[in-house]
Formats: structure tokens, C-alpha cells, sequence
């Protein structure tokens, strides 16, 4: 199981439990290529991973929200 954190600017879009596909994106930078992921339909957006640690398995589930000043973290488990 992978972990991965994302970034919501609205509440009450998901919930622990649910069931999340993300959208791969790269991008190529000085360090490197790196991956963020959207949660579809943009709901969430993920911070820069390595390319060399990008997840296997694009069908999640929302194990954990936790708010934040005007934002909400949530966290993602992946099967590997």
C-alpha cells in the first residue's frame, strides 16, 4: 500500500471511505521528471512525487481528511 496526500480547497467534496481514480501528470524540472496526481474530476491535486516513486495503481480509497486553515488534506491509500 502506497500513501499520498492531497491538497482540497473545498469542503465536504470527499469522504473517508470513498472510493478515488487519480489522473497522472509529469512534469520535467531541474531535479528531474516528477508526477502529481489530480483526483478526477479535479477535486484534489497531489504535491511533485519522483518519477521513480509514481503509483502503480490509479484507483484509491480516502482513508483520512484533516482541515487546515481554509484548505483540507486528504490522504489516499494505493494498492502496490
Amino acid at each position: 500500500m502506497k500513501e499520498i496526500e492531497f491538497k482540497m480547497e473545498r469542503p465536504d467534496l470527499l469522504h473517508v471511505g470513498d472510493e478515488v481514480e487519480v489522473e497522472e501528470s509529469q512534469l520535467v524540472t531541474l531535479q528531474g521528471v516528477v508526477c502529481y496526481y489530480t483526483i478526477i474530476p479535479a477535486l484534489a491535486m497531489s504535491n511533485n512525487i519522483p518519477f521513480r516513486q509514481r503509483l502503480k495503481s490509479l484507483k484509491g480509497t480516502v482513508t483520512a481528511i484533516r482541515p487546515e486553515g481554509s484548505a483540507f488534506f486528504v490522504m489516499a491509500e494505493f494498492d502496490e
